[in-house]
């Protein structure tokens, strides 16, 4: 067995103003800090409307390609942008995390990494922001049930932010359980634990500024594990955020490099038990590139580890 890393060259094509956050440079470090890693390489298809669907109504859809710009930049939000070649990028990064649950699901390997912008877990069913258009790890959790025939898929959300967009996508599917630790406060500002979905299938856990990695380790160990492993999901989805690292400008988690390496072998080990260790990883944040760059290659270092 072997790991899968799926990216696309039109995701570094999608451009946002000078200053943001969500450069094009954050893909271009993951990927040259990927390049040494032994992984088996694809190349991200389009989504298809259809699949797209499953999260995002058709009028969404259409209001996103009416609003592309053929050239500069268009502002959808405060924070969201697009540019000419944004909407290629969207669809290429939704159809990365499809193709990894093919790949996963078929058995051709044991886990995948889709590198990829712009990002998804704050896309809210007809709402782009927080750099988000299109919810990829929904659109997958949805495309395993839906058209690989699964009974349980749980999501798990480390990014520092609140996957706002994930939960609003999911929360209304029992057959999703939907995990997230996030900074409180902190923008979105959803995500408090009183909030347990429709169906008690979501798990909202929130740090306090400079948790750091005691904490980090100690909610995972105590709430998060317990419940995904009760759950015994059939395919294990991660949402990979990197911007709770302590470098990181967007937030103030203070976790370490090495925090991620843990807590992707924990999650794996979990998967191992659950699911034959079948487990699909994306890309969202983290925005300071070094800490990106490092974070990003150790979480996948570990999921080539147990891959092999």
């Amino acid at each position: 067995m072997t790991t899968a890393l799926i990216t696309h060259p039109a995701c570094l094509n999608h451009v946002t103003p000078d200053g943001h956050p969500e450069q094009v440079a954050r893909l271009q470090v993951v990927l040259d800090a990927l390049s040494d890693i032994p992984l088996e390489r694809f190349s991200a298809p389009m989504a298809a409307d259809d699949d797209l669907k499953r999260c995002h109504p058709q009028s969404y859809i259409d209001r996103l390609r009416a609003a592309l710009p053929s050239s500069g930049s268009r502002q959808l939000d405060a924070d969201t942008h697009m540019s000419p070649g944004s909407l290629e990028a969207a669809y290429r990064a939704a159809g990365a995390v499809l193709l990894a649950v093919d790949k996963v699901l078929s058995g051709d390997v044991k886990n995948a990494f889709a590198a990829i912008r712009p990002p998804g877990h704050h896309a809210e069913q007809e709402i782009p922001m927080g750099f988000c258009l299109f919810g990829n790890v929904a659109i997958a959790a949805k495309y395993a049930l839906d058209h690989h025939g699964l009974r349980r898929v749980a999501i798990v959300d480390f990014d520092v932010h609140h996957g706002n967009g994930t939960q609003a996508l999911c929360e209304g599917d029992p057959r999703i359980l939907t995990i997230t630790s996030q900074q409180m406060p902190l923008w979105p500002g959803t995500g408090d634990p009183v909030d347990t979905g429709e169906f008690d299938n979501v798990l909202n856990i929130a740090l306090p500024p400079a948790s750091g990695s005691d904490v980090f380790h100690k909610v995972y160990e105590e709430q998060v594990f317990p419940r995904l492993m009760a759950f015994a999901p059939e395919l294990l989805i991660i949402s990979a955020g990197f911007d709770a690292h302590r470098d990181d400008p967007l937030a103030q988690l203070e976790f370490e490099t090495e925090d991620f390496a843990w807590v992707t072998h924990r999650l794996c080990d979990i998967a191992e038990a659950s699911c034959n260790g079948r487990v699909v990883s994306a890309l969202e944040g983290g925005y300071n590139l070094d800490a990106l760059a490092a974070s990003a290659a150790t979480h996948v270092s570990v999921l080539e580890e147990r891959g092999r």
